[in-house]
């Protein structure tokens, strides 16, 4: 008799069980914050920095109310024992005390484009476990863009002007913002820097069609401001968003470009120009 080949099949493998999302988490940087706080769950966060419940700061201070903010010692987060840390500039500050401790950490980039921010959704989503919450983020931000009017800075020139006369140029997030509702930055019209001063007297002469400018400072504070309300500039209209919405490239991203949208639709009407 011939011999019979046995074809013995291994028993089929388990699933390798899912990682469990971090419990602990912490961040160390404002722009951190308001991803961590739109990412995960409330319960995960153990620490965030002191000015998360800022409204002048943070787009998401409502949320951060109420939870555990950190001080300025490394000490207290190595009393939280934290399972992610979350932060821009790992070689900085706290997160290099700590990286010797060999802790999870996530260390974003300063995000200045719409597309950055995206990138950092989906890093700070796939770091705290919720990778679905993050797509669905994205996808409710796509939307919500796609769903304004077509560009209706309609190439006119805008500078966004703050206080001491500084104004901010291109390759950084108001840039980005501006271009995606068909404004053209005055800084890359004339050549200036990311970060330049322009007199009273430049920027008059320049003559922008819009002074984008940051919602508080539409009242006199001190000196700083006083000079956004110099009668020079009286005539040209001015497009006001919070800080908070532009200091970090975030989610809040949306809310900046809707209001913009909106402002530049009313003002149209009408419309003459500055020039």
């Amino acid at each position: 008799m011939g011999l019979v080949a046995l074809s013995i099949s291994a028993p089929p493998m388990a699933p390798a069980a899912a990682p469990q999302p971090p419990r602990r988490i912490i961040s160390l940087n404002l722009c951190a914050d308001q991803f961590v706080l739109a990412l995960a769950d409330r319960s995960q966060i153990a620490g965030l920095t002191r000015n998360a419940t800022n409204a002048d700061m943070s787009a998401e201070a409502d949320k951060a109310r109420g939870l555990h903010l950190l001080g300025q010692s490394a000490e207290e987060v190595l009393a939280i024992d934290p399972e992610l840390i979350v932060g821009m500039g790992a070689r900085r500050g706290a997160m290099a005390v700590l990286s010797a401790h060999h802790y999870p950490t996530l260390d974003l980039k300063s995000a200045e484009s719409y597309d950055a921010i995206v990138a950092s959704i989906r890093a700070v989503a796939e770091a705290v476990g919720h990778v679905a919450r993050g797509e669905a983020l994205i996808a409710d931000m796509d939307r919500e863009l796609a769903a304004l009017s077509s560009r209706p800075g309609k190439g006119r020139v805008a500078a966004y002007y703050q206080r001491r006369g500084f104004m901010t140029g291109t390759g950084t997030l108001i840039d980005d913002l501006m271009t995606r509702v068909g404004l053209r930055n005055l800084a890359g019209v004339i050549g200036k820097p990311a970060l330049s001063q322009l007199s009273l007297e430049e920027l008059t002469a320049a003559q922008p069609d819009y002074l984008i400018i940051d919602s508080t400072s539409e009242r006199i504070a001190d000196q700083g401001t006083e000079m956004l309300h110099h009668p020079i500039l009286a005539r040209i209209p001015r497009l006001a968003i919070p800080q908070a919405w532009t200091v970090c490239g975030g989610p809040a991203y949306v809310l900046a470009a809707r209001s913009l949208a909106r402002q530049i639709t009313q003002t149209s009407s009408g419309y003459s120009g500055a020039r």
